[in-house]
């Protein structure tokens, strides 16, 4: 499903530990918007009625099933964009903007 680097698995823990939460459970959304591409939030939660469950990096993530085939496949990340500024990144195969890379080269 999604696979979790880990530098992000390293700074959601992180996250939930200065948030005083022991046993975290990271909900990943996302929606295909109207001009085709796709949109990612991502917070603490609690388990919900047909949500996909399952870990990765050593991060439980939790997946509604609605959003479930945009997320497959993707890697979350978490980057140094600049210096001293660090971001969570979806590299996503599912995302209209991803640009695959050709084969041989």
């Amino acid at each position: 499903m999604i696979i979790v680097t880990p530098e992000a698995a390293a700074q959601i823990h992180e996250s939930a530990r200065q948030s005083g939460i022991e046993a975290p459970r990271l909900r990943v959304a996302a929606r295909l918007t109207d001009k085709r591409e796709i949109e990612y939030g991502m917070g603490f939660d609690e388990k919900g009625e047909g949500d996909l469950e399952f870990a990765s990096g050593g991060v439980t993530l939790l997946v509604a099933s609605a959003c479930s085939e945009l997320l497959d496949g993707a890697k979350l990340d978490y980057v140094e964009i600049n210096p001293a500024e660090h971001r969570f990144i979806f590299i996503n195969p599912n995302d209209p903007a991803h640009k695959a890379p050709k084969p041989g080269g």
